[in-house]
């Protein structure tokens, strides 16, 4: 990976992490497969918000490794889950960049394949 580029978020492109107010459920198919009090909210320049959940508060029996991997120059390297058959439905940096560290054990899901809840 040391010709990967690495980007330090700035000005430019800001990237702030703070704890989600509320509760944070995630329901694939009517399915309740997460639920955490404990999720972050990553904000990384105009994108929407994502929210970033303790892997422990997701159900691990409805998880399948997926073989998808990304590269965001700002986080790392991303690895992904299928949900329930879903491909790709979460995806996770298991070795975040310094700048996100706080995301690391954490996982966010793709809002148009899952139905997330912020209470």
């Amino acid at each position: 990976m040391t010709d990967r580029p690495v980007w330090i978020p700035g000005p430019e492109h800001p990237i702030t992490i703070v704890p989600t107010t509320g509760r944070v459920t995630v329901r694939i198919e009517g399915r309740l497969v997460a639920d955490t009090n404990d999720a972050l909210t990553l904000q990384e320049s105009n994108y929407p918000a994502v929210q970033y959940l303790p892997l422990s508060d997701v159900d691990q029996e409805v998880l399948t490794d997926s073989a998808t991997t990304t590269y965001c120059p700002y986080k790392g390297e991303a690895t992904y889950f299928d949900v329930l058959g879903i491909p790709d439905v979460i995806w996770r940096y298991r070795e975040p960049y310094d700048a996100v560290a706080q995301i690391a054990g954490r996982v966010a899901f793709y809002p148009d394949k899952a139905d997330i809840s912020v209470r």
